[in-house]
């Protein structure tokens, strides 16, 4: 379980998650699938596209969720 990765959806982030946020997720991610902190050369390469690729992924997520009862109703105005 990748435990260091934060949650980047509202309503535990308040604000939207920014590109380097999302981009240090995807590190921690495959930094912990790997098993290395930092790849040997031969590996960086393959390192580095699994970053982008998760962070795209996680980007395309975080804009496709819906979080239900976040969002406050304007309250009616009185008369």
């Amino acid at each position: 379980m990748c435990r260091s990765i934060k949650t980047l959806r509202p309503p535990v982030l308040p604000e939207e998650a920014t590109e380097e946020d999302i981009r240090a997720a995807a590190l921690q991610y495959v930094r912990k699938v790997s098993g290395f902190r930092e790849p040997a050369a031969h590996n960086r390469e393959v390192f580095e596209r699994a970053v982008d690729e998760i962070a795209a992924s996680t980007a395309k997520l975080l804009q496709g969720i819906e979080v239900r009862g976040s969002a406050r109703m304007p309250q009616p105005q009185s008369a």
